[in-house]
């Protein structure tokens, strides 16, 4: 057992990461220690990169316990990078956590420099200077590699970068060689941020926070109309709309709608985020207040202005307008239709779809004639339940009689068979069905099929009743 983390007084009396638990109680007696909960330190770095986000869209997870922030063009919104760097750091120091950060052309030499020292802030082309003092344990890689070099009697970066590249290639591997590249900002890779950058995006800072519904629901309405114009200069249209509330004292709320088709009218995007604050089962809390509200067009799709025919369209619209309403006070999810599927077995006919993100409604197929009785019932079984004691003709003959659910049916009127083979890919031992429609003494229809041909696939078929007629 090893430890993990120190805190300040620890460091003090020599204790340090990787020191094992049995040398630390050795040194310190009265030695306060807790078990590592990695899970819990994962999610307490994604709450600051939620609230970094307050900075930049380029956020990403450097673990075990790191933040990379890529502020290119954005520094000077916030007074500059030192003001930025600043702001950030008495943030999380306020929050009861240890920070150190840096600032350098790329990832690497940010993190080598934020290791060793606090504040610095590298100038373009200037990281060579300013990692070469560094130690090789400032380089994030493997432990092997780190030991080796120093057996080598390589302790800085600059040794280790008087070396040729071929040399270091051979001994330590391309990785190894590309790393230092970084490192001493020859060489840059940008960062994969965490969270996907949306396609648009408007926000609004506040000089004092905010609490009030009222005016959390004109900021969005706000937003929305800006977010608006913007979709409209490009002839967008948002299918994923995410509003995002940050607090001050940290804690971001994310709240995300999908809509059915593309979407850009500012009171609609409003009426919308409006329903789904009301019925969220936990609350948007302002706390003491939200100093950023930012609306973001996640997903966006060509939208066009057509012409209105002769024939209005207006019950689509109105359908498409009722179901993003639904979904947003409900759910997507729940929120569905029907979808054809193509394919003869019945219980795969049709299949259940969000109704904002399913493909258009596809024409069902025709089964029957005009005048014609229905072939396939309303209410359907899922599953088909067994039916016993059926009476029938063998080979192909329908039931004369039959008891589902502990009753009695006396069969005057059948009409079949229906043949349908299964479908070997789902089910290589599903059997060939014959389905009839028949009518019991007291005028009620049934859906029934005999499960397997006798002889050929089976001694003793099984009947199941499938669906009732209206």
């Amino acid at each position: 057992m090893r430890l993990t983390a120190v805190d300040e007084r620890a460091a003090r009396d020599g204790l340090h990461p990787g020191l094992p638990l049995a040398d630390a109680r050795a040194r310190v007696i009265a030695l306060d220690v807790v078990d590592a909960d990695d899970d819990a330190d994962r999610a307490l770095l994604e709450a600051i990169a939620d609230w970094c986000d307050r900075f930049t869209p380029l956020v990403a997870l450097h673990p075990p316990h790191g933040l990379l922030l890529d502020i290119s063009g954005c520094a000077h919104l916030f007074g500059g990078e030192a003001a930025l760097m600043r702001t950030l750091c008495d943030f999380v120091r306020g929050q009861g956590i240890f920070v150190r950060a840096a600032i350098a052309g790329t990832s690497v030499a940010a993190c080598a420099l934020a290791k060793c020292t606090d504040g610095t802030i590298v100038e373009n082309g200037g990281e060579y200077e300013a990692v070469s003092p560094l130690p090789v344990s400032a380089l994030t890689t493997d432990e092997k590699i780190i030991y080796a070099l120093k057996r080598a009697g390589l302790k800085t970066i600059g040794e280790v970068a008087s070396r040729s590249s071929s040399e270091l290639t051979a001994r330590f591997g391309a990785a190894f060689a590309f790393l230092l590249e970084q490192a001493l900002g020859r060489n840059g890779q940008p960062i994969v941020p965490r969270r996907a950058l949306p396609d648009y995006v408007a926000e609004r800072r506040f000089a004092e926070p905010v609490v009030t519904a009222e005016v959390i629901g004109r900021t969005v309405a706000s937003l929305a109309a800006t977010l608006e114009s913007l979709l409209e200069e490009r002839g967008q249209g948002a299918r994923r709309l995410e509003a995002s509330f940050f607090r001050t004292d940290g804690a971001v709320r994310h709240i995300a709608l999908d809509t059915g088709r593309p979407l850009r009218d500012a009171a609609s995007v409003a009426a919308y985020f409006s329903e789904r604050l009301e019925v969220l089962a936990d609350p948007v809390d302002p706390g003491f207040g939200f100093d950023l509200i930012r609306l973001s067009a996640l997903h966006t799709e060509a939208l066009e202005y057509q012409a209105v025919a002769l024939e209005s369209r207006e019950d689509e619209r109105e359908i498409a307008d009722l179901i993003d309403r639904l979904s947003a006070r409900f759910g997507g999810d729940r929120v569905t239709r029907f979808l054809s599927v193509n394919t003869q077995v019945p219980e795969y006919a049709a299949a259940f779809c969000p109704a904002q993100r399913g493909a258009a409604p596809s024409a069902w197929p025709q089964l029957r004639a005009e005048g014609e009785t229905p072939r396939r019932p309303l209410h359907m079984l899922a599953p088909p339940e067994e039916i016993e004691n059926a009476l029938a003709d063998v080979p192909d003959g329908p039931p004369k009689r039959f008891v589902w659910r502990r009753a009695l049916h006396q069969v005057v009127k059948t009409e079949g068979p229906e043949r349908i083979a299964m479908e070997w890919w789902r089910d290589a031992e599903a059997k060939t069905r014959d389905y009839f429609q028949v009518e019991d003494e007291d005028g009620r229809r049934f859906w029934v099929y005999r499960d397997g041909l006798f002889g050929r696939e089976t001694e003793s078929p099984r009947w199941f009743m499938h669906g009732l007629f209206a």
